[in-house]
């Protein structure tokens, strides 16, 4: 019987995916970096994803809203060839050797950013690698005063640019779907210093312009820009807990109040020496925690950060087990009240409330993860909890202490009671 023609390719086609199969499966996937989440995982807020003033990469370019930037890409690219002195070609030559290595860092890249690539042509993959790298090179370095060779009145790289426009950049840049290779930037760097810089000195561009008030002296190698910002808010504190780190974690329902019941059941909020957020620890009825501001780009920042930790297979789940956590100590905006009274949550947003509402939507599907140092700490503070006398002291104080009207009366029973028992000890002596 003979085959149908529709078989057939279907048959030759497996085979040529056959031939293309890589051999080894796990560095295939140790390049893969950049994602498009799953509507499983942006419904909660799809304009959190995408980026609002540029498009980084291939998975937005084009998009009508985001076309007036291409103009200051393109002219960002001249700028930085101009100032290096260097032939395109030899930026072209470098990229094209891991070209294949920056398609790879791409989940489920368009068939059209593979074709055209060749010797002695530029892909339209490489072209958009190439600009866009050198655009958020510019951006960096401008921004954070490393280069000032563009005139007063540029639209983007002058004063009124880096207050009015950089901002959404920033908030573009830290999206998971508009991540370019850090592989892009430190080959570009590296051929325009003749070597001299390196990625170290990419992280520090990127640090300086995303998270200023951070001192690190040394990043090591990483993915992209959301990945060194994530890195960054994760560098070790310079204090050790290990005896909350090698506590085990039962994965048992644990209880853990919120803020203001804890505050009730007398456990003290302070600030962390750092603003890790792995320098969290509970100890003699202290529970520290890190500063965090929080403002309107918050919410963005977050989710990709936990897009981010939930598709790239290694990179742990630190950011995703903190919003677990202040999400389960705040519950309203009294909460919020005593976190920013002890210097813990810094509020650019508004209302208490707001915040309050913030950490409970971002919270939404997501765990704590069993072997990290926080799950330790959230399994004392749950231990704590369950302790009579922290129950009994807390909700004493919630029934009589919190309504000054109360009070009174507490203290009168209390006096009546004395009494009695001082009337009823002097007629049985009697």
């Amino acid at each position: 019987m003979p085959r149908h023609s529709n078989e057939t390719d279907w048959i030759v086609q497996v085979n040529e995916s056959l031939k293309a199969m890589p051999s080894d499966d796990q560095q295939h996937w140790k390049k893969r970096c950049v994602y498009r989440p799953r509507p499983a995982v942006t419904n909660l807020n799809r304009e959190a994803y995408q980026p609002l003033a540029v498009s980084f990469g291939p998975y937005h370019y084009g998009q009508k809203h985001l076309y007036p930037m291409e103009e200051h890409k393109h002219r960002a690219l001249l700028h930085f060839l101009k100032r290096s002195r260097t032939p395109l070609e030899r930026f072209l030559e470098s990229l094209r050797e891991v070209e294949e290595d920056l398609m790879a860092s791409y989940e489920a890249l368009d068939p059209e950013w593979k074709e055209g690539s060749g010797e002695g042509t530029a892909s339209k993959f490489l072209q958009l690698m190439i600009t866009d790298g050198c655009f958020m090179l510019e951006i960096l370095k401008t921004a954070t005063g490393t280069l000032n060779d563009y005139e007063p009145n540029d639209p983007i790289f002058s004063k009124h640019g880096k207050l009015n426009v950089m901002p959404y950049i920033k908030r573009d840049m830290l999206m998971l779907e508009n991540q370019l290779p850090m592989l892009v930037l430190d080959r570009l760097i590296t051929v325009e210093s003749g070597g001299e810089q390196d990625g170290e000195f990419v992280n520090m561009l990127i640090l300086k312009f995303c998270r200023p008030c951070t001192h690190i002296e040394r990043m090591g190698k990483c993915l992209h820009i959301l990945d060194v910002f994530r890195k960054s808010m994760l560098m070790e504190p310079k204090k050790a807990q290990p005896e909350l780190d090698k506590m085990g974690h039962d994965g048992g329902e644990e209880i853990v109040w919120s803020a203001t019941e804890l505050g009730d059941a007398g456990i003290q909020f302070k600030q962390s020496e750092t603003v890790s957020l792995k320098d969290i620890s509970f100890s003699g009825r202290v529970l520290r925690l890190p500063m965090i501001v929080v403002d309107d780009t918050t919410e963005s920042m977050v989710l990709n950060l936990i897009a981010f930790e939930r598709f790239q297979v290694g990179a742990g789940n630190e950011v995703t087990s903190y919003i677990f956590f202040m999400h389960k100590i705040i519950k309203s905006e009294q909460d919020v009240a005593l976190l920013h009274a002890r210097g813990i949550i810094r509020n650019a947003i508004g209302s208490d409330k707001a915040v309050a509402k913030l950490f409970n939507s971002l919270s939404k599907d997501v765990t704590l993860d069993p072997e990290s140092s926080l799950a330790a700490v959230h399994k004392e503070v749950s231990r704590f909890c369950e302790k009579r006398w922290t129950v009994w002291t807390a909700s004493l104080i919630r029934t009589y202490f919190r309504d000054p009207l109360a009070v009174p009366s507490l203290i009168s029973a209390t006096l009546l009671l004395w009494l009695t028992i001082i009337q009823t000890l002097y007629t049985v002596i009697s």
